[in-house]
C-alpha cells in the first residue's frame, strides 16, 4: 500500500510534460513568426533526410460533448464543415512545404481531435492524398489515428489502411454505464469489441485502447472490470490516463458533474496500482508514464532500442526533430522553438485564407531550456537521465535530494534514476527540473493534479 503521506505531499498541480517549457510558461513576448520560420527551416535541413518529420493533424469536430474531455473541439452535427476545413489544412501544409524548400520525408502522421472519424472516409482520403502528394514516405513510417468506437466504420479503417495507416487508438474511458452517463460517453463493450476486431481483420498492426481512471463515480471494482474486459480483446498497447480535471480551462464542458463525485488522490493511486498489477500479470510492460505495451508492440520495441520519444502527440515509437501541427490549436515543434495555431475555427480560417500561417503564439527555447528539456524528456521516456556538473542549476540538487529522501529517485555522480516507487510521481520528479515553474509559481490553478 502506498504511504498516504507521500500522496498528500506530492499530489499537487503539475504539467504532464509533453513539452518543456509547458505552454503556460512560454515567453510569448520573445516569439515572432519571423523568428520561427528560419529556425524551423534550419531544423528541417538538419533532420529531414535522416529521420524525417512528423505531422500532427487536429480534426476538432465532434457530434456530442464528452464532459471529461479537455481537448480543443467544436460540437456540431453539420458535416458540411468537413470540406472547408480540409481545404484550409491543405493550404496550411502548402505554406510549410514552401518554407521547407525541399521534399519532406514523412515519418509520422497522427490524426487527433476532436473526433477524426467524424470525417467521412472520402474526405479523409482527400486530406491524406493532398498531404502526401509530392512527399517521400519514410520506410519506417508510423501513421496512426484516434477512432471513436461508436462511429469508426470498416470503410474508415480500410481507407486509412490503404493510405499507410497501421495503428489506431480507440477511446474507451470506462465501461460502467453510470460513469459513461456522467461523462456523456455512452459506448457498450460490444462496440469496442467489434471495431477492435475489424481493425485487426483489416490488417492494423497495433491497436491501442485508452482508459481513464479517476472519473466521476468510478470505483475500484469498475477499474478491475475495465481491465478484465480490455484483456479479453488484448490490444497491443494500453494508455491508462489519470483524469485531468481542469474545468477552469475548459469551462462548462468539465462541469457535467460535481467535484465531490471524483475519487480522492489516495483512491486514484489505488486504481492505478491495481490496474498495473493486473496488466503486468497479463504480460504488459509499463512504458514511461500512463502507458502499457505488449512486447510485440512497436512502443515496447522503441523503448528497447532507445528510440521512444514524447511530444504533443504523447509517446511515439520514433524520434523526429521536427513536428508540424496542422489545424486549429495544433502545436508545432522544431526542437528549438514551439508555435501554436489559433484556437478557434474562425480565427484559424481567417489567417489561412489571408495567406499566412495560423500561428497565434510560441516560444523560442533558450540554451537553459534546451538542457532542461533534454533531462525531462529522458526522465519521461527512459526513467533516468545523465547528470553532469554543468547541469546543476540552482535549487535542482536540493529538490532532487528531497525526492531521494522519499526514495523516489536514486542519485549517482552522473545519473538520476527513477525508482519503482517513484514511477507514480514521475511528474513531480520532472517538476524538480522545471526552472520556469519554480521561478514563477502560479497564483491560480494551471494544471491537473499529479496523482
Amino acid at each position: 500500500m502506498m504511504d498516504t503521506t507521500l500522496i498528500q505531499k506530492y499530489n499537487v498541480p503539475g504539467p504532464r510534460y509533453t513539452s518543456y517549457p509547458s505552454v503556460p510558461y512560454w515567453d510569448e513576448a520573445g516569439f515572432s513568426i519571423s523568428q520561427w520560420i528560419p529556425g524551423l527551416r534550419q531544423s528541417f535541413k538538419e533532420s529531414n533526410l535522416q529521420e524525417g518529420i512528423s505531422l500532427y493533424i487536429h480534426l476538432p469536430f465532434c457530434e456530442s460533448l464528452c464532459t471529461f474531455c479537455a481537448c480543443n473541439k467544436r460540437i456540431t452535427r453539420q458535416h458540411s464543415v468537413e470540406e472547408p476545413y480540409i481545404e484550409a489544412l491543405l493550404k496550411e501544409w502548402d505554406m510549410y512545404r514552401h518554407i521547407f524548400r525541399e521534399k519532406p520525408v514523412i515519418r509520422e502522421i497522427h490524426l487527433g481531435g476532436g473526433t477524426p472519424t467524424f470525417f467521412s472516409p472520402t474526405h479523409l482520403k482527400k486530406l491524406l492524398d493532398g498531404i502526401l502528394s509530392g512527399c517521400t514516405v519514410h520506410p519506417e513510417r508510423e501513421f496512426s489515428f484516434e477512432g471513436h468506437p461508436n462511429n469508426t466504420e470498416r470503410e474508415h479503417l480500410q481507407t486509412l489502411y490503404n493510405t499507410g495507416f497501421r495503428r489506431v487508438s480507440f477511446g474507451v474511458q470506462d465501461y460502467n454505464e453510470k460513469v459513461q452517463k456522467a461523462i456523456h460517453r455512452i459506448q457498450p463493450f460490444e462496440n469496442v469489441k467489434k471495431v477492435t476486431e475489424t481493425a485487426l481483420e483489416t490488417g492494423y498492426e497495433s491497436v491501442s485502447h485508452d482508459l481513464v481512471f479517476g472519473l466521476p463515480f468510478q470505483t475500484l471494482e469498475d477499474v478491475r472490470k475495465n481491465i478484465a474486459l480490455t484483456l479479453e480483446l488484448k490490444p497491443g498497447r494500453i494508455a491508462f490516463y489519470s483524469y485531468a480535471h481542469v474545468p477552469w480551462v475548459k469551462g462548462v464542458g468539465q462541469r457535467g458533474f460535481d467535484e465531490h463525485d471524483l475519487p480522492p488522490g489516495e483512491l486514484k493511486l489505488e486504481f492505478y496500482t491495481t490496474a498495473k498489477a493486473l496488466l503486468e500479470e497479463a504480460g504488459y510492460i509499463e512504458i514511461g508514464m500512463d502507458h502499457f505495451s505488449l512486447p510485440s508492440d512497436r512502443l515496447y520495441q522503441a523503448v528497447r532500442s532507445k528510440k521512444i520519444h514524447r511530444n504533443f502527440m504523447g509517446y511515439t515509437s520514433s524520434a523526429t526533430q521536427v513536428m508540424i501541427g496542422l489545424g486549429v490549436s495544433a502545436i508545432s515543434d522544431s526542437w528549438y522553438a514551439f508555435a501554436q495555431n489559433e484556437k478557434t475555427v474562425e480565427a484559424y480560417y481567417e489567417k489561412i485564407n489571408n495567406g499566412g500561417l495560423a500561428i497565434m503564439k510560441g516560444h523560442i527555447l533558450t540554451a537553459e531550456d534546451l538542457k532542461i528539456r533534454r533531462h525531462i524528456l529522458n526522465l519521461m521516456c527512459f526513467l533516468e537521465t545523465g547528470w553532469m556538473p554543468e547541469d546543476r542549476f540552482p535549487g535542482i540538487m536540493e529538490r532532487l535530494k528531497a525526492l531521494e529522501d522519499d526514495r523516489l529517485v536514486t542519485i549517482t555522480e552522473n545519473k538520476i534514476i527513477v525508482t519503482p516507487k517513484g514511477r507514480s510521481f514521475l511528474r513531480n520528479i520532472c517538476m524538480a527540473f522545471d526552472l520556469r515553474l519554480i521561478a514563477k509559481a502560479p497564483s491560480t490553478r494551471l494544471f491537473s493534479m499529479t496523482v
